[in-house]
């Protein structure tokens, strides 16, 4: 594998910090902080470049907060000029390595994506009678930080790019997560070894999907199922035999304990591709596509409280639409259309001053 050189003087280039501003700063220009930087801007960038430049440069501390997405999330927020850094840096290695990666990997890659996902998947199910899923447990707490800068040098040659990376790394907040022990592991391994990147990070998004990298390549040019596809840490397998999908998750258990990674117990059965499956937000079979029930119960208890804060002064319509947009796209590619209009039509928006207005 020819690793990529001479990186460094694109990534602190002043062009590069311009741009990685301007993408680090999209959507949410009128905060405070991202206001204070914006201020005296070119002084701001010439002293981040100077800081990269020498070897000064040091990530700061995350701010971290709760999310519920069906389950509880912890967040974790970089300062602003790291989320800078992180452009650059991303600007630079993120699009020749992804060149690299699979076909079949969706997540976080221009032109894929979950509906792309999806109906790779529909077209896989209809070409194969068998199909496993499979889930590794905790993703981003159990990703191991010796194997990731491994993974990071194996493919990048540049010495003070891998140095920068490395930082990034290293400044992830502790994780509280227990991962357990693995084969050649003695009592201290546990507490030597440092592990899990922070979810909400431009560069944890891209480390996701080169982590598993070579399982990806693997399981399409070794394992030999003829159905794979990943987005993030869901695996789906497809084939014309259970016997030989029994076989691969087994082979699959062992190539992930390398990677100190495991698979949710319990969640690996094999079924058929004509029965209705979970598949990244949908019930899908092999030519219609449902959305789940709970997502849009989740979604009209969020606009709810969205109308509460709305009469309270505390959004805009403007920051509704927003909402409803995103999920109504999401809702509009299975047969929803009556659960759409449901909800939608089943919650207003008003003040006290102000006439009725419908969310949709």
């Amino acid at each position: 594998m020819k690793r990529l050189a001479n990186l460094w003087p694109q990534v602190t280039s002043f062009d590069n910090l311009y741009r990685a501003y301007r993408l680090a700063r999209r959507g949410k220009r009128n905060r405070p902080d991202i206001i204070a930087f914006s201020l005296d801007l070119e002084a701001q960038l010439l002293q981040l470049r100077a800081l990269l430049l020498s070897g000064e440069y040091r990530p700061g501390r995350y701010r971290q907060f709760t999310v519920y997405e069906r389950k509880l999330r912890v967040i974790s927020a970089a300062p602003f000029v790291d989320r800078v850094v992180h452009h650059a840096v991303m600007g630079v290695v993120e699009a020749p390595l992804d060149r690299r990666f699979i076909f079949d990997s969706y997540a976080w890659r221009q032109g894929k994506g979950v509906h792309a996902a999806v109906n790779r998947y529909q077209r896989l199910a209809q070409r194969h009678a068998y199909v496993v899923q499979l889930d590794v447990r905790q993703y981003f707490a159990s990703i191991d930080h010796c194997l990731l800068k491994a993974a990071l040098a194996r493919r990048i040659g540049d010495a003070r790019v891998l140095q920068l990376l490395s930082l990034i790394i290293d400044a992830s907040p502790p994780v509280m997560t227990h991962v357990g022990m693995f084969c050649g592991d003695d009592l201290l391994t546990c507490v030597e070894r440092r592990h899990g990147i922070p979810v909400g990070n431009l560069t944890s998004q891209f480390f996701a999907n080169l982590y598993l990298d070579d399982f990806d390549h693997w399981a399409k040019e070794s394992l030999r199922v003829p159905g794979y596809l990943r987005y993030v840490d869901d695996l789906i397998l497809l084939a014309d035999d259970a016997y030989q999908l029994r076989d691969a998750v087994a082979q699959c258990h062992a190539f992930l304990e390398r990677l100190r990674l495991r698979l949710h117990a319990g969640q690996t059965h094999i079924r058929r591709t004509s029965e209705k499956i979970p598949v990244l937000g949908y019930q899908v079979s092999r030519t219609r596509r449902w959305l789940r029930a709970d997502n849009g119960y989740r979604f009209r208890r969020r606009l709810r409280a969205m109308a509460a804060r709305y009469q309270r002064h505390q959004v805009s319509l403007v920051d509704v639409g927003k909402s409803v947009v995103a999920w109504t796209g999401h809702a509009r590619h299975a047969e929803a259309d009556k659960l759409v209009a449901c909800i939608l039509d089943g919650v207003l928006f008003q003040r006290d001053t102000e006439a009725s207005a419908p969310a949709g």
